[in-house]
């Protein structure tokens, strides 16, 4: 399993329930790494997105205990899992653990991190006023987590922002 995920220098990653900013070049290599893959998200994640729906050209699995939000979302093409062991059950059953993603939110990257092998961050050089989620800092465990890979800055909307991929040590 894998995560991906875009934070601020505080690695924080959002503020009232949306991302901290709008950064097209980020969304599009979300969208390359993940086609066709399996991604992961909690219900906010999953209501954060644009109508509500699914991620095209993805298998989208939402986790969330929500009875009500379990019985909705199967209607929309969303797989969902009430709880980690159904969770794991699902990835196993269809061999797709290599290849899922978890997307967020806070909660679920806590609940999964320690089961990803790789993560994929886009690190903005800026710290947002006002963030209320946070990724946990892997920069400040060095014991678990390397840093593999690190692109060249790209500035777009007045940030500067580039991409890494840490590996489980």
């Amino acid at each position: 399993m894998k995560a991906i995920v875009v934070v601020d220098q505080n690695w924080a990653i959002g503020k009232d329930g949306g991302l901290l900013v709008h950064l097209s070049g980020d969304l599009k290599h979300f969208k390359e790494i993940t086609l066709g893959k399996t991604v992961i998200m909690g219900r906010a994640t999953l209501q954060s997105l644009p109508k509500q729906q699914p991620l095209p050209g993805r298998k989208n699995i939402v986790l969330t205990e929500n009875a009500r939000l379990t019985e909705d979302f199967m209607k929309c093409d969303f797989t969902v899992c009430s709880s980690m062991g159904t969770l794991f059950t699902e990835l196993i059953a269809n061999g797709d653990m290599e290849d899922s993603f978890v997307i967020g939110g806070e909660k679920i990257y806590k609940q999964l991190l320690e089961y990803c092998t790789e993560v994929y961050i886009t690190k903005i050089d800026f710290a947002f006023p006002g963030a209320d989620k946070h990724f946990p800092n892997l920069d400040m465990q060095p014991d678990i987590w390397e840093v593999i890979s690190e692109e060249a800055p790209i500035t777009e909307n007045g940030h500067s922002y580039h991409f890494m991929e840490y590996r489980r040590k």
